[in-house]
C-alpha cells in the first residue's frame, strides 16, 4: 500500500496466506457480536466492543492494566502483529485500531475490506473458537495526542481546528438525532457542533468496503478544507465512525494532528450549556 502515508492496510490475499503464522493475531470486532459466532476468519479472536472494550461504570475505555489483561487472556502479545477486521465496513475494527494506538501498540494493521467482503470473496471461515495460549500484553501510557475530550472541543471551536462531523447529512442537520435503528441511543438534541464540516465517513470507501485511493482521499478531504497544517478533530455519534475517519486522515493520508472525539454526539448533544447548530451549514 505504498500510495498511502503509512503501511497500515493488508489485503485479504496477504492474510489468507498467513492464517497459521503465530506472529500474527487476528481480531474481529463487530457492531453485531453475534456475527463472530456464526462465522469468522480461522484463528480470529472475537472482541465485543461494548462488553469487552468499555468500562460499564465509567462509560470509558478500560484502564491500561484491564486492557492488557483482556488481550493477554485472549492470546495477544506485544510482539505480535494485530490484524483487525469486522462488519459495518470496519467501523469497530477501526475503533479498536485507534484504541490499540492509544495504548501504544504500533504493530497493528487493518484488513482492507470488512468481513462481508472476505465472505463474499469465498474465503475460508469457521465457527470454531480458537484456543490460543495466553499472551503477554502490556499497555503503554495513554497517548492523549490522538484523543479529544469535550473541554478540548470547546477550545477548538474558537481556534483554527477543523471539526469534522462524519455522520450522515440528516444527523448533521438535526433532521434526525441518530441514524435509523439507533433511536434508543440518541442524544437530547439534534444538530452539530458549531463550525463543523460535514464529511460523511462513507465517502472514504468503495462499494465493497475497501478504502479509496490516496489520490481520491486527498481530493475529498482537501477539497473540503482539511489540510496538513491544521489540527483536526473527528466525531460521530459514539466514536466508531469517527475512528474510521481518524484512520483515513492520520494513518492513510499522514495528517499528523488528528484526534478522535469519542464522546461524540451522544455526549455533546446531551451536555448542558454547550452550543449546537442545526441545518445543513
Amino acid at each position: 500500500m505504498a500510495e498511502y502515508a503509512r503501511d497500515v492496510l493488508v489485503e485479504p490475499a496477504w492474510l489468507e496466506e498467513r492464517l497459521q503464522d503465530a506472529r500474527i493475531r487476528i481480531i474481529e470486532v463487530d457492531e453485531n457480536p453475534a456475527l463472530y459466532a456464526a462465522a469468522h476468519i480461522p484463528g480470529a479472536i472475537g472482541l465485543d466492543w461494548k462488553e469487552d472494550l468499555q468500562d460499564p461504570l465509567r462509560r470509558d475505555f478500560l484502564g491500561p492494566e484491564e486492557f492488557g489483561e483482556l488481550l493477554s487472556s485472549r492470546g495477544v502479545s506485544n510482539d505480535q502483529t494485530v490484524v483487525l477486521y469486522g462488519d459495518r465496513n470496519n467501523w469497530f475494527a477501526a475503533y479498536t485500531y485507534w484504541y490499540l494506538k492509544y495504548y501504544g501498540h504500533d504493530d497493528v494493521v487493518l484488513l482492507n475490506g470488512p468481513r462481508e467482503k472476505w465472505i463474499s470473496d469465498g474465503r475460508s471461515t469457521t465457527a470454531e473458537v480458537p484456543s490460543h495460549p495466553r499472551g503477554s500484553f502490556t499497555a503503554k501510557p495513554a497517548d492523549e495526542s490522538i484523543r479529544a475530550r469535550r473541554e478540548e472541543v470547546l477550545v477548538a471551536m474558537r481556534a483554527a481546528t477543523k471539526l469534522v462531523d462524519v455522520r450522515s447529512p440528516a444527523e448533521f442537520s438535526g433532521e434526525v438525532i441518530s441514524a435509523a435503528g439507533y433511536e434508543h441511543e440518541g442524544a437530547q438534541r439534534g444538530g452539530h457542533i458549531p463550525g463543523a464540516l460535514s464529511i460523511p465517513w462513507v465517502q472514504a470507501i468503495n462499494d465493497d468496503g475497501t478504502f479509496k485511493s490516496a489520490e481520491e482521499l486527498r481530493a475529498l478531504y482537501g477539497g473540503a478544507g482539511v489540510i496538513d497544517e491544521q489540527e483536526v478533530i473527528t466525531y460521530c455519534r459514539i466514536g466508531e465512525r469517527s475512528a474510521h475517519t481518524w484512520f483515513v486522515l492520520h494513518e492513510l493520508l499522514g495528517i499528523e494532528r488528528v484526534r478522535n472525539y469519542d464522546g461524540s454526539w451522544s455526549e455533546w448533544g446531551s451536555l448542558v450549556g454547550v452550543p449546537i447548530e442545526v441545518g445543513a451549514g
